[in-house]
């Protein structure tokens, strides 16, 4: 009986591995098909050709693909479990929601970060250095010198970062130990290296979000359309098309020796355009489309960001009153044993919802920031070395964003191994444990 009862343990956990391998690749599946999409919505024409360049722009377009996958996985993932943690204690006996288990969420957990960490130092800089490689002198011409002078970079690159990190260490620490903790990189720092990089990401969500929350009114503004009060569009759009007309005129008037004047006047007619457009279409559109979803959609905006500010402040009130709201490393009840708001499923779907709004600003205020400006990509008309920048911009916001929601209490998800359960005084594999 006990062989039977081990045989039976041992097919169940086989089961369940390919019940699991099967749903993550299902759902990155999906992910990578709409996030290759999105990038051939931005990427330049020009660049496809029938060439060595172009091949070396699909490999690149490819990994920008999975990396961009992996980002949208990771901003996904912190609503996935919250979600699923409403629905296994809703459901707890539901038959057709089993496969919905800490086990699962904990391995997409495992996936996201193994990932993330793959593409921020590998794949990312292999296709920048891919991008913009042309192969050693004295080489015959082709992909494979391309692929060669690029994993030379990238070892020049990696020893750089080593030495860089040894000499430091060696700096702060000046005994015997800190000359050796270069031969524990891979049990000690790697591990952490993941770490940093949210650390910095936070950093940068901290300077994004406040100017995204400012800036969403404005973007939005311009997305919709405003009512029209006390406004005559007929009237308007008259006066724009005399004014295009005339410097329809004057730029057929000019010869082609004043290149300044025809530029300048190209520009201006352009412009013209661009607002003769956004009237015609504040005009088509419908009086519940002008005068309910603006309205209904600041009222919205302002509401969640009310919400997240309020959040955001009884959280700090709660760190400095209590020393045990601290957001520890400890382990928490895990996947379906308890809920995480004290509202139920209209807590936990505010806090989604809040989530995603936080991304939302961080990425408006990102691409706001002067410094960032030209990062932003332009239907059609993007390059591959921009859409690389764009990646690893997403990708390292999204990977600060548990940890970023869970310092400001908008979520209070602990994620534990439940291989582990039993095992509270041993640390990991690698050196630490995961909590959000």
């Amino acid at each position: 009986m006990e062989g039977q009862d081990e045989v039976s343990a041992r097919e169940q956990h086989f089961h369940s591995q390919v019940r699991e391998s099967t749903i993550c690749f299902l759902l990155f599946a999906i992910l990578y098909i709409v996030s290759y999409f999105i990038i051939r919505r931005y990427k330049r024409k020009s660049d496809e050709q029938e060439d060595e360049d172009a091949i070396v722009n699909r490999i690149s377009l490819f990994l920008s693909t999975f990396t961009l996958a992996v980002s949208a996985g990771a901003v996904l993932l912190l609503p996935f479990s919250i979600i699923s943690n409403e629905i296994l204690l809703s459901f707890p006996q539901n038959y057709y929601i089993q496969w919905l288990n800490g086990s699962l969420i904990h391995g997409l957990w495992n996936l996201a970060s193994l990932f993330s960490n793959l593409c921020l130092f590998v794949l990312m800089p292999f296709a920048f250095f891919f991008l913009e490689s042309e192969g050693f002198a004295g080489l015959k011409k082709g992909i494979r010198a391309r692929i060669l002078e690029t994993l030379v970079m990238l070892v020049l690159l990696a020893l750089l970062i080593l030495g860089i990190v040894w000499v430091a260490s060696a700096l702060v620490d000046k005994d015997a130990a800190s000359m050796e903790s270069l031969y524990d990189l891979w049990e000690f720092y790697l591990p952490y290296l993941y770490s940093c990089i949210s650390l910095m990401g936070c950093l940068l969500l901290l300077l994004c979000t406040p100017v995204g929350l400012s800036r969403m009114f404005t973007v939005m503004g311009q997305l919709l359309v405003k009512p029209t009060i006390l406004e005559d569009l007929d009237e308007q759009i008259y006066i724009i098309t005399l004014e295009e007309e005339a410097l329809q005129r004057r730029l057929n008037g000019l010869s082609s020796s004043v290149e300044y004047n025809i530029m300048e006047l190209e520009q201006e007619l352009e412009n013209v355009k661009t607002l003769k457009t956004k009237l015609e279409r504040r005009k088509k559109a419908s009086a519940w489309e002008r005068n309910l979803v603006y309205p209904a959609v600041m009222v919205l905006l302002l509401i969640e960001t009310s919400i997240s500010v309020l959040l955001v402040a009884c959280n700090i009130l709660c760190l400095l009153v209590d020393e045990t709201a601290m957001p520890k490393g400890t382990r928490g009840p895990g996947i379906g044993n308890a809920s995480l708001s004290a509202f139920g499923f209209v807590g936990a779907a505010l806090e989604i919802i809040l989530i995603f709004y936080l991304m939302v600003s961080s990425v408006v205020g990102f691409y706001s920031l002067r410094f960032f400006g030209n990062f932003i990509p332009k239907k059609d008309d993007t390059t591959m070395t921009k859409i690389i920048g764009n990646c690893v911009s997403i990708l390292v916001l999204s990977s600060a964003l548990p940890v970023m929601s869970r310092t400001l209490g908008l979520h209070k998800l602990h994620l534990s191994d439940p291989s582990r359960d039993s095992e509270t005084s041993k640390p990991s594999a690698n050196g630490h444990h995961k909590a959000l």
